[in-house]
């Protein structure tokens, strides 16, 4: 049966969310996607690579293991998706042009990797380590390490050995990296120098593979994005150990039930007398301070961490809940609450990184 047509432009969310994805009617040709794809193109050209991996629009980015074609996600092909992929999940990777050009690099280089067998190299392997090394679900990294290169955030060269030469290769290929200067005394300068003359043996030579499978294809999905934000937002949440009143209680004051509507009925006393008497100072409870402060708190973090906005959000969320249920106030000056808070959050995100990120489950890469 032939989908009706679906205007992207004058469609509510409801009905978006209900659309299965292989209807939407998107492509990569004729956006802002497809000037990005050529300006990647034009990229290996100047390079003197004879390979342009084929991209197409997928559920998230990926170059799937052992294939060539790199996915983009379907989202970036319009933007009413981007704002769907934004409300759903805070951001949505890749919006912008700079950020675009960051993600097809990298993905290029898996595609490369695959298309001449360069994983397989003794030297490679030498440089990088073993590409057969497990992707796990979670990785260690040393923020100040000079033995890797930074592309993407969250320090993402040091996850894997193909994520290393991956991200190396894309700091290679990027205009006007000036990586000889920029990594000078770095031992990543090394990996980039090697890069340099593995892409200078196949400079104008055809890959051993050019064409592969485009799994994922956006096209081929029959999954509502209603179920599709479900499905990703499980897969990715993390369910912490219900380990946060022992911290909170070292912000924060907790009162028993008693204390608690005493303290909301001298606290609309106040409110009323706050005109007579400008110098009474509202009380605030440890959930309003942090629902307050969370897009400052949110933001500081994931510059700080790399880590994606929506699961620092859900732990503000989760925290903020948990204050309010424990009857918390702020009983300190708010300046210094917020500033124990965001070391708090801090650190859970930084273990979370370090014990818990879901990476790499379908070879993302």
């Amino acid at each position: 049966m032939t989908p009706k047509y679906i205007d992207l432009d004058n469609i509510s969310e409801e009905q978006l969310l209900s659309t299965r994805m292989m209807d939407l009617p998107i492509a990569i040709e004729g956006t802002w996607l497809e000037e990005c794809v050529n300006e990647l193109y034009a990229e290996l050209d100047a390079r003197g690579l004879a390979f342009h991996p084929d991209c197409y629009l997928a559920d998230e980015w990926l170059t799937p293991e052992g294939e060539v074609a790199i996915g983009i996600p379907f989202y970036l092909a319009h933007p009413a998706l981007i704002k769907l992929e934004r409300r759903m999940m805070l951001e949505a990777e890749g919006e912008s042009k700079l950020w675009c050009m960051q993600l097809l690099r990298h993905e290029a280089g898996h595609a490369f990797s695959y298309a001449y067998d360069l994983h397989k190299k003794r030297e490679w392997q030498k440089v990088f380590g073993s590409s057969q090394e497990e992707y796990g679900n979670t990785y260690k990294f040393k923020p100040y390490s000079k033995s890797y290169v930074r592309h993407l955030d969250g320090f993402y060269a040091q996850y894997h050995p193909d994520e290393d030469f991956v991200e190396t290769f894309a700091v290679w290929l990027t205009p006007d990296a000036d990586w000889q200067k920029k990594y000078q005394g770095w031992k990543a300068l090394d990996k980039l120098r090697f890069v340099d003359g593995l892409m200078a043996s196949i400079k104008g030579i055809k890959p051993i593979k050019s064409r592969g499978k485009k799994l994922w294809h956006q096209k081929n999905l029959t999954i509502t994005l209603g179920k599709y934000y479900k499905k990703k937002y499980r897969h990715e949440q993390e369910e912490f150990p219900d380990f946060h009143d022992v911290q909170l209680g070292k912000i924060f004051t907790s009162l028993t039930d008693e204390e608690w509507w005493a303290f909301k009925k001298d606290r609309r006393k106040n409110k009323a007398n706050q005109t007579s008497f400008p110098w009474l100072q509202e009380m605030v409870t440890a959930e309003e301070l942090i629902r307050k402060h969370s897009k400052n708190i949110l933001n500081s973090i994931d510059r700080c961490t790399g880590e994606r906005k929506y699961i620092i959000n859900d732990l503000l969320k989760n925290i903020a809940l948990r204050a309010k249920q424990l009857h918390m106030i702020v009983s300190q000056p708010q300046a210094v609450a917020l500033m124990q808070l965001s070391v708090y959050v801090t650190s859970i995100t930084m273990n979370y990184i370090h014990t818990g990120l879901l990476r790499g489950t379908r070879s993302r890469k």
